[in-house]
């Protein structure tokens, strides 16, 4: 998939600007990169536990923050933005950091993202961005520029609130399905673009993933609530308690003027690995596990949703969702391990989210696959029967498949299992729109290019459409698709003189 090449989205620090060369030529490049990489500053493992909402990370300094941002070479074609899925003129927002100029910053990160608090604080920049970072061919650490987007994102939003902008009365109207990352790119670049833009979200409070799935240990409410609020004063309007699909259909935005739809509704569907004792009380998904803690309070005394705790807790799976869960369990008094198949190098989930994980006593049994769970004379769950694997020959991703060990077999006592192994679409939208080209899988079918379905002026982007992605690459879905239909929108008026 291709990034949008839209005229609104160059950069706003252009490259031959004066004062670059001057930061450039203030200090040799040798000199620049002798300069060590910044370590963030986190809070004490302890204190995690004590206090289960608090922010792990906790941000760079002024100074922490211009040091870093002088490690930025400014390279003349910038490999860190060809490794972002939203383009984002990384140097450009790098280098105002380094001069004092946050509000500029600020404003070229906006250009391209509609959620760079949440992007500094979640995205995998080491996959990314900083995997493309030309320190890397000198052995040395890529410049931090998650941190340092983060920072800037942070600094922007202690300033003045801009100004609210209302779309103009004759404003092409677009509807989101969803409130999740892809909803909200897409929603934040139609309005820059002067469209009049309604998000429906299904539940009851904004945000989608970002909400209901992180927790606030790693990514606080206020933070999204931050970055909703930026969409706002752009003249997003946002819809809280619409299932579309089922209190409303895609007739009927059509009939309320909606000329253009996104989907962005997410893979809400929680996958199980069918095997023996997965409908015992206590075995559960990690979405409902996160959701009824995250965004129904589930951990708060006398909560209306309780959710059951646990004094010994397996997670079953390696990837950051898995991370999430068995770090929340931690938080919630219980001793956690996670259940994985194959090797810690192997596992999928951020080297920075397995240390922390570490770091608050989580256990971790790797090389492990379980077989069955046992259930109690209450039929609740008591143990799991686990088999131990060894690594074979690589599957089609590359990585070694893992084996059974014969005869390996061990069981262990738990009282609440999570399993965190994939989740599949939600499955509303393409089962309740007529002519949707579904795949398989039951993702919508998109162009790669376009983003645009079967049906003409209907698009989708994020897990609808692959099933599970980070969140930026779901951001990226959210801009394509804007930038796309934008041009088939003005092409269709054009046409129609």
């Amino acid at each position: 998939m291709e990034n949008c090449n839209c005229n609104t989205h160059k950069s706003l620090a252009p490259r031959d600007a004066e004062w670059r060369d001057e930061l450039r030529r203030a200090l040799p490049a040798k000199d620049r990169m002798a300069i060590p990489r910044v370590k963030m500053r986190e809070l004490d493992p302890a204190d995690r536990l004590a206090n289960p909402t608090a922010e792990v990370n906790m941000g760079l300094t002024a100074e922490q923050a211009v040091q870093e941002a002088t490690r930025c070479l400014d390279c003349p074609n910038p490999g860190c933005v060809s490794g972002c899925p939203v383009s984002i003129d990384i140097p450009g927002f790098i280098k105002n950091i380094q001069r004092g100029e946050l509000g500029e910053a600020a404003r070229v990160l906006r250009s391209t993202s509609a959620l760079p608090a949440v992007c500094g604080r979640v995205c995998p920049q080491e996959k990314q961005c900083e995997s493309k970072c030309i320190y890397h061919k000198s052995k040395r650490e890529p410049v931090a520029i998650g941190y340092l987007e983060r920072f800037a994102a942070d600094a922007a939003a202690k300033s003045a609130p801009a100004a609210a902008a209302t779309p103009a009365k004759d404003a092409t109207r677009i509807a989101v399905i969803g409130s999740g990352p892809a909803g909200l790119s897409f929603a934040g670049d139609m309005a820059a673009k002067g469209y009049a833009v309604t998000v429906f979200e299904a539940l009851h409070e904004i945000g989608g993933v970002l909400k209901y799935g992180i927790p606030e240990f790693r990514l606080p409410n206020s933070i999204v609530d931050g970055e909703i609020d930026a969409l706002r004063a752009l003249g997003v309007e946002f819809l809280r308690d619409v299932v579309v699909g089922k209190t409303i259909s895609l007739d009927d935005l059509r009939e309320m003027g909606f000329e253009g739809v996104f989907v962005g509704s997410g893979a809400g569907l929680p996958r199980f690995m069918g095997i023996p004792g997965e409908n015992l009380v206590g075995v559960m998904s990690c979405n409902e596990y996160l959701t009824r803690i995250n965004l129904m309070g589930a951990g708060r005394e006398n909560s209306d949703t309780p959710v059951m705790t646990g004094k010994r807790v397996a997670v079953i799976g390696g990837g950051n969702t898995a991370m999430d869960a068995v770090r929340t369990a931690r938080r919630m008094g219980a001793e956690a391990m996670v259940v994985y198949r194959r090797s810690l190098e192997e596992m999928p989930a951020r080297v920075e989210e397995v240390h922390h994980a570490r770091q608050e006593g989580v256990e971790f049994m790797t090389l492990h696959n379980p077989l069955e769970y046992l259930a109690d004379e209450k039929g609740r769950v008591r143990a799991m029967i686990l088999q131990r694997m060894e690594l074979g020959e690589p599957d089609e991703s590359g990585r070694r498949s893992p084996v059974a060990v014969e005869g390996a077999v061990e069981e262990i006592p738990v009282d609440l299992v999570i399993v965190s192994v994939g989740v599949s679409p939600n499955p509303l939208i393409p089962n309740s729109v007529e002519g949707l080209d579904v795949s398989r899988r039951g993702t919508i079918v998109v162009n790669d290019d376009t983003m645009e379905s079967s049906i003409p002026m209907l698009y989708a982007g994020g897990d609808i459409v692959r099933g599970g992605a980070t969140v930026i690459l779901a951001m990226g879905d959210g801009r394509r698709a804007a930038c796309a239909m934008d041009e088939a929108m003005r092409a269709r008026k054009s046409n129609n003189k």
